[in-house]
């Protein structure tokens, strides 16, 4: 299995180099104000969890999102339209998800080039990533605006929830470019070592959509629609911010007529990774559909329920994604300059990080889950609660598996690695269908609750077994010396 480049030569540099570098042009070195981050040098641990801080925080807001949605619906709109937002859920998962995998994905090839120091390829790895992400916003918005209620009622969706979910997937994907956009965006700049300032076009995103869904749900009485338009606007400001920061302070992504001369192979690689990451997403989200298929039986309460654990669930597992995302980000810049020490050694740190975190956020789950519950419910919802906190006890005393699960895909999809963890999507979607087709007709709600752990084991075996054996690969490997930008020491290319 290919998992290593060798494109780029070596080229070597002082021990002492600085960790932080003003990204220059490969056509001048006095232009570029805007400064990235390159994670080649430095304590592995260190510049990862440095990497991680802003991360984690834009994913805490990213939450926020959700997380409003469902309380202001929740509370001002009733049981009913919160389980209308639940049981659209996985279609977003499914298609939204889609989009993030492959932003993610495609990003790959730009922190590869970029820790090569080759500024040149990193700007054809740009377009072919905007190629990719077009067709992806064109082929959302019709899947998701055309044939929603199709996919709801595939899906079993009840009749009383139908036409209030249906409304907010009907938003919701009419604005799906400028959600693509963002997170292609987002990718791209974090991929140049830069985690900080997209966190900040996302906290303005998050306060903003939190101020415009208060006033459509509640001001404007435009139901749960109103919040999926909140969030379509958000979107939107996102990423003119984003487009505003690569204008004026990232010269080296300003893409001139030559960048869009890409061969195949460039445009090959970037749409293996993007479209394989995004179907390692689509693969879970179809498991979850299928689950919630399962859980739609169990009647609205059940579905509030699901709604209100999934959404402090996710809430709670940030920090573990956005581990897994830094790492994704520095084995594919090492990968780049080939330094497989460091790329083992980041991998081992990461994980004691993640494991550490992932048993913390269980144990706050056991002692508070209760009381976030009843965040997202009003008064005389004590079954819905109860059922959601049996959620959050399970799911929450398994947080460590979780977290090696996140640490081992993330350092292989940064190596460039796509099989193994299609393989492990797969896996994953074999366990939430098989609880959602069968465990919950015979277990009840516990059977869903039983459906993120068990895919969660599935998927970690092949993960696991992959991770060791590349492991064991680059430790065969001569440590190569630390290298250095050729855009800050010589001609790029």
């Amino acid at each position: 299995m290919r998992y290593v480049s060798e494109e780029q030569p070596a080229v070597v540099a002082p021990r002492c180099a600085r960790r932080w570098h003003v990204l220059q042009p490969s056509h001048t070195l006095h232009e570029s104000p805007v400064i990235t981050r390159n994670l080649t040098s430095g304590s592995p641990l260190r510049v990862i969890i440095w990497f991680t801080i802003p991360l984690l925080v834009g994913n805490l807001f990213q939450q926020l999102y959700a997380v409003t949605d469902a309380a202001v619906v929740g509370r001002l709109l009733g049981v009913d339209a919160l389980a209308s937002v639940g049981a659209s859920g996985s279609l977003q998962f499914l298609l939204i998800g889609f989009a993030m995998g492959a932003s993610a994905g495609v990003a790959i090839p730009v922190a590869k080039a970029f820790g090569a120091g080759n500024m040149a390829m990193m700007r054809r790895a740009v377009v072919a990533g905007i190629i990719i992400s077009g067709g992806i916003a064109v082929a959302i918005t019709l899947i998701g605006t055309l044939g929603a209620r199709t996919l709801l009622t595939w899906m079993g969706t009840p009749p009383e929830l139908m036409g209030n979910a249906q409304a907010f997937l009907g938003i919701l994907f009419s604005g799906a470019a400028a959600t693509v956009a963002f997170n292609f965006l987002s990718s791209v700049i974090r991929a140049l070592g830069d985690s900080r300032t997209p966190l900040l076009f996302l906290v303005v995103a998050c306060l903003l959509n939190a101020g415009l869904v208060v006033l459509f749900v509640a001001g404007f009485h435009m139901g749960v629609g109103g919040a999926a338009l909140a969030t379509v606007i958000a979107q939107g400001v996102s990423t003119v911010c984003c487009l505003v920061l690569v204008i004026r302070r990232m010269p080296d992504l300003r893409l001139g007529g030559e960048d869009w001369r890409i061969d195949r192979h460039e445009l090959g690689e970037s749409s293996k990774l993007g479209l394989t990451f995004g179907f390692q997403m689509s693969i879970i989200a179809v498991g979850a559909a299928v689950l919630q298929y399962g859980i739609n039986k169990l009647g609205t309460d059940a579905v509030a329920a699901f709604t209100a654990a999934v959404r402090v669930d996710q809430a709670a597992v940030t920090p573990l994604i956005s581990i897994g995302v830094a790492l994704s980000t520095y084995v594919a810049q090492n990968r780049g300059a080939r330094q497989w020490a460091r790329v083992r050694e980041g991998v081992f740190r990461a994980g004691g990080l993640a494991v550490g975190f992932g048993v913390a956020l269980g144990l706050v789950l056991v002692l508070f889950g209760t009381g976030l519950v009843r965040l997202f419910v009003g008064a005389g919802s004590d079954g819905v609660v109860a059922m959601a906190h049996r959620y959050l006890l399970i799911n929450g005393s398994l947080y460590a598996v979780l977290a090696l699960l996140f640490v081992c895909r993330n350092a292989l999809q940064g190596l460039g690695i796509t099989a193994v963890p299609t393989i492990a999507g797969v896996m994953e979607l074999l366990a939430r269908s098989f609880v959602g087709l069968f465990l919950v007709d015979r277990m009840g709600f516990l059977g869903a609750c039983l459906a993120a752990p068990l895919a969660w084991f599935g998927a970690l075996v092949p993960l696991g077994l992959a991770w060791t054996v590349h492991h064991r690969r680059l430790a065969r490997r001569d440590d190569a010396p630390v290298l250095a930008r050729p855009g800050l020491l010589q001609p790029a290319g």
